[in-house]
C-alpha cells in the first residue's frame, strides 16, 4: 500500500511534535510543510524531500498531497479548515477547532458543503490503555456507573501571556478532558458546577486558575469530574479514574516518565487512522461534532468558573 501524503500547516511547536510523531510512520508521510515565520522556516531541519512553503496557498499550488495536518494556532483553525477544505483536501485539525463552539460548528459546516474529511485531533482516543478501559466500561465490567473522573496535571504553568489569552483553563485544556469524558462513557455532559484553587505558583492570572475542577452530570445518571492543574511536581500527567457498583480502575496512562512516549505514539497512530478515513474504512477519530460537543462542556465550565470568581 501506499504511503499517505501529507500536508503539515503550522510548523510551530505542535507542528514540530507531530513531524516528530510521524518520522518512524510506514502508512503516513509528511511531504510538504507550509509556515509562514520566516524564524521558524529558517530553523526547522526537515528530512530529505519534505518540501517548505512560505504559505499554504503556495503548498497547494505545488500540489502532490492526499490530506492536510492543520496545526496553526486555534484562533486560525476555521479559516486554514475553510482554505483546505475549499481545495477538496480532508482535514485533520488540531483540537480544539476553533475556539468557541460556534467555530467548530461553522468549521465542520464548511467541510460537509465541500465533502471532505474533518476529523479532530483528540490524541486521547488513540491510546491503548484508554481505549482498553473504554471498551471495558462498554461491556458492563464495572456495572452501573456512579463517577468517572479525568485529570489533567501539567508539570510548570505556561507563560503568564498564553494563559492570558488562551480561552482559560477550561479551553485551554479542558476541552481534552470533556472529549475524552464522552468518549469513555458514551454519555452526554451537562451542568458543570465549577471551583478554583486560590493557590498560586507563580503569577496569578484571573481568567486562568492554577487548578480548577469541573463537577458535571452525565446523561446516564453517573457523575463526571474533570480536574485540570497547572502545577503538578511530578511531571507532565493525565490519568481517569472509573467508579462503579461492580470495580473500580485507576489508569495513570499518561504519567512520567513514559509520558512522552504515549503521546507521539497516540499522535502516529491518530495520524495513521485520518489516512485510513480518507480511503473510506471506518473512522475511530473525533468528529467536527465531537469538537463542537467538547467546546461547549468546557464554555459552560468557563462561565461557570468566571461567575464564581467574580462573586
Amino acid at each position: 500500500m501506499a504511503r499517505f501524503r501529507l500536508g503539515l500547516v503550522g510548523a510551530g511547536r505542535m507542528g514540530q511534535t507531530h513531524l516528530r510523531a510521524l518520522a518512524g510512520s510506514e502508512r503516513v508521510e509528511v511531504v510538504a510543510v507550509a509556515e509562514t515565520s520566516e524564524t521558524i522556516r529558517s530553523s526547522l531541519k526537515l528530512p530529505d524531500g519534505v518540501k517548505l512553503h512560505a504559505d499554504v496557498e503556495e503548498m497547494l499550488k505545488a500540489g502532490g498531497i492526499d490530506g492536510a495536518l492543520v496545526a496553526v494556532p486555534s484562533s486560525h483553525h476555521v479559516n486554514m479548515v475553510a482554505r483546505l477544505a475549499v481545495a477538496g483536501l480532508s482535514i485533520l485539525c488540531e483540537k480544539p477547532c476553533g475556539i468557541t463552539a460556534r467555530e467548530a460548528r461553522i468549521a465542520s459546516e464548511i467541510a460537509a458543503k465541500e465533502n471532505v474529511l474533518l476529523q479532530v485531533a483528540y490524541w486521547r482516543r488513540f491510546v491503548p490503555a484508554l481505549k482498553r478501559l473504554k471498551d471495558r466500561i462498554a461491556q458492563g465490567e464495572f456495572g452501573d456507573l456512579y463517577l468517572v473522573s479525568c485529570y489533567q496535571w501539567d508539570e510548570m504553568p505556561s507563560p503568564a501571556s498564553f494563559r492570558a489569552t488562551s480561552g482559560g483553563a477550561f479551553i485551554d485544556m479542558g476541552v481534552h478532558e470533556f472529549d475524552q469524558l464522552r468518549w469513555l462513557t458514551g454519555q452526554e455532559i451537562s451542568h458543570p458546577r465549577v471551583a478554583t484553587a486560590n493557590t498560586v505558583f507563580a503569577e496569578r492570572i484571573e481568567v486562568d486558575p492554577d487548578a480548577a475542577q469541573a463537577l458535571c452530570d452525565l446523561s446516564g445518571g453517573a457523575s463526571g469530574l474533570i480536574s485540570l492543574g497547572r502545577r503538578f511536581p511530578l511531571g507532565d500527567s493525565c490519568w481517569a479514574q472509573v467508579f462503579g457498583t461492580k470495580g473500580f480502575e485507576d489508569c495513570r496512562f499518561f504519567w512520567p516518565p513514559n509520558g512522552e512516549k504515549v503521546f507521539l505514539d497516540a499522535l502516529r497512530l491518530q495520524a495513521e487512522g485520518f489516512a485510513e478515513a480518507v480511503c473510506g474504512r471506518p473512522s475511530e477519530g473525533a468528529t467536527a461534532a465531537d469538537a463542537i460537543a467538547a467546546l461547549t462542556a468546557a464554555e459552560q465550565a468557563s462561565a461557570a468558573m468566571m461567575k464564581g470568581r467574580t462573586r
